[in-house]
């Protein structure tokens, strides 16, 4: 793919996803001027672009959208189901041009304008808009065929191209020219908007390749890794005296290091700035899923979504997206009960599922919830048990068993559906968001709803960190998990012969975690209250202080409990322990330390 037709498919593919979003506001607030406009200028700018490119179908199908959404906006036709339905199809089959030839597709090996969706376009526009005498032309250009059976490459030319009088098209042979009325000469004469006029704005941005990104916050983060590591070496130095001209360099050096510790510093902030993306660019691509599969289902459900404003690392963007699409079907399919079932329950009709997003400490929250039927913990285990899952002593409680959802194979359907039921998409979304050093826990209650909550670090590279040592190894505890550290004494109380602490006259389990990663135990004296959703006490041999380390994560094998390894500012090796895996309470101290 040249460059020209990258730069014209990555923005076309933006103003494609916005016309969706906006055509399904549209449905809500049909009497919207500015998204009528808004909506007729996309497809205007997306079929010149196309043009330009020479893409027929594309041309053919934002021309008759322009002619639909032309009528919408000067009045001459009402905003229907019929006409958002042809709009939405109409989107989707630029937006499905778009990715083919991102992929790599040949321009001239992308299929033609479908039939059912030209019929779809004209039924909307002569059936609602009957005194709007318009014959799209580039439809007819896309169905014209040339004699060896191929397009008309001359007829699309001169749809797309304003022709000057008398000029005649290089190597055509120009048929007779009809009236205007017949159809479209190429000369726009509709008024695209008031700001049409307008010098276009100057380009305040450009597109960097994300590899390029990635490798400068590597350089980034290993700069202050040295820089660091340069101050520690210094702070040696300064505990040795020294005289005359050689204090004088020692000053001039530790004043100069300052300065480019700051600067590296510096350059790492805003080079992670430059990867944080807002999730409202993943979220916008959901509520036409929602509402269309709301639709096969028979269920009138409306997605709401808060925060879409909220920042987190692109890499965290793109790898939500099918994680998110596997909830959403198992909370439309699972979750929502029939309109006759929320009747009966006393609810109303229409179902809500709320999508949300903020920050918390060095965290980003989704959550996504619903008020459907919620989660039965008992059927959950019943299930699990009678698929073999599960042991008879295991998810006792009903937090264990709403976590019985993200088994492989779990599934509480009796007969697989086009939308869920397969036993495949939980796991899927536990594996995605730990990959990525994250949790996800379960919220519900029977007949009032349930709430997905995921937990993910702002950004991946650079994590704020507790250092703590324990059986010899150096450790890091991702902060975002650290509450408070406490000193043990030297004996505790047992429940269950499990030891116990009162931390501010609350009893918590007490957990080794050098036993729970498989050291050799010793004398941990040093214990962390960790944040989660059941508080434990993390016993550790030492805290060696916080730090913002560099993570690079584990590849070439995999090690239970460690998600990846970073450098100290003294160069020494620490193993950093997952989000996940402190939070699912060290995996329930390893199953009980198995």
């Amino acid at each position: 793919m040249d460059d020209m037709l990258k730069d014209f498919v990555v923005e076309a593919l933006e103003l494609a996803t916005n016309v969706e979003e906006h055509l399904l506001g549209l449905e809500r607030r049909p009497d919207d001027m500015e998204t009528l406009n808004a909506v007729f200028r996309s497809f205007h700018t997306i079929k010149g672009g196309a043009g330009f490119m020479n893409l027929g179908a594309m041309v053919s199908a934002c021309h008759l959208t322009e002619n639909l959404f032309d009528a919408l906006r000067t009045g001459k036709a009402p905003v229907t189901p019929l006409a958002i339905e042809a709009a939405l199809q109409a989107s989707g089959f630029v937006a499905d041009q778009l990715t083919e030839l991102h992929n790599g597709t040949e321009p001239d090996r992308l299929p033609a304008m479908p039939d059912a969706l030209e019929k779809i376009l004209t039924d909307a526009i002569e059936g609602k808009a009957e005194q709007l005498k318009v014959t799209p032309v580039a439809a007819a250009v896309s169905d014209a065929k040339h004699p060896s059976g191929g397009p008309d490459w001359d007829a699309l030319y001169r749809a797309v191209v304003p022709q000057v009088a008398g000029a005649a098209v290089p190597g055509a042979t120009l048929a007779p020219v009809k009236s205007v009325e017949a159809g479209w000469d190429g000369k726009e004469r509709r008024t695209v908007g008031a700001d049409a006029k307008v010098a276009p704005p100057k380009e305040d941005s450009i597109r960097v390749d994300a590899v390029k990104l990635d490798v400068l916050l590597e350089v980034a983060g290993e700069s202050v890794q040295a820089a660091n590591q340069a101050s520690v070496l210094l702070e040696k130095l300064q505990q040795f005296k020294f005289e005359e001209s050689a204090a004088e360099l020692m000053a001039a050096l530790a004043e100069t290091l300052g300065r480019a510790s700051r600067y590296s510093a510096e350059l790492q902030r805003a080079t992670l700035a430059t990867r944080m993306q807002p999730v409202g660019r993943l979220f916008q691509k959901f509520p036409r899923l929602v509402r269309e599969l709301a639709k096969e289902l028979g269920k009138d459900v409306e997605l709401v979504i808060e925060g879409a404003d909220t920042e987190v690392d692109r890499v965290v963007v793109d790898s939500l997206y099918d994680p998110l699409v596997h909830m959403l079907r198992n909370a439309l399919d699972h979750g929502i009960e029939s309109p006759d079932e929320r009747v009966a329950a006393g609810k109303s009709l229409k179902a809500f599922i709320s999508l949300k997003a903020w920050q918390e400490a060095n965290s980003v929250m989704i959550e996504l919830g619903d008020d459907g039927k919620g989660m039965n913990p008992d059927k959950l285990r019943e299930k699990a048990l009678a698929k073999g899952l599960i042991g008879e002593s295991a998810a006792q409680t009903a937090e264990e068993a709403f976590q019985l959802v993200f088994l492989p194979g779990f599934s509480t359907k009796e007969v697989a559906s086009s939308v869920s039921g397969r036993g495949v998409g939980m796991d899927v979304v536990k594996t995605a968001v730990e990959k990525h050093r994250g949790a996800i826990r379960i919220d519900s209650q029977l007949g009032a709803g349930t709430r997905f909550s995921i937990r993910l670090p702002i950004e991946l590279s650079i994590v704020p960190t507790m250092l703590v040592s324990t059986a010899g190894a150096a450790l890091g505890l991702p902060m975002a998990v650290v509450q408070r550290v406490v000193e043990l004494p030297e004996t505790f109380m047992e429940v269950g012969g499990a030891p116990v602490l009162k931390d501010q006259g609350r009893p918590l389990p007490v957990r080794s975690l050098a036993a729970v990663l498989g050291y050799a135990p010793g004398t941990e004296r040093v214990g962390i209250v960790v944040a989660a959703p059941q508080p434990y006490i993390l016993a550790v041999q030492a805290v060696d202080g916080t730090a913002d380390l560099v993570i690079k994560p584990l590849t070439a094998l995999s090690v239970s409990g460690i998600t990846g390894t970073a450098r100290s500012a003294e160069g020494e090796l620490v193993l950093v322990v997952g989000l996940s895996f402190l939070l699912d309470g060290c995996r329930s101290a390893l199953r009980q330390v198995a």
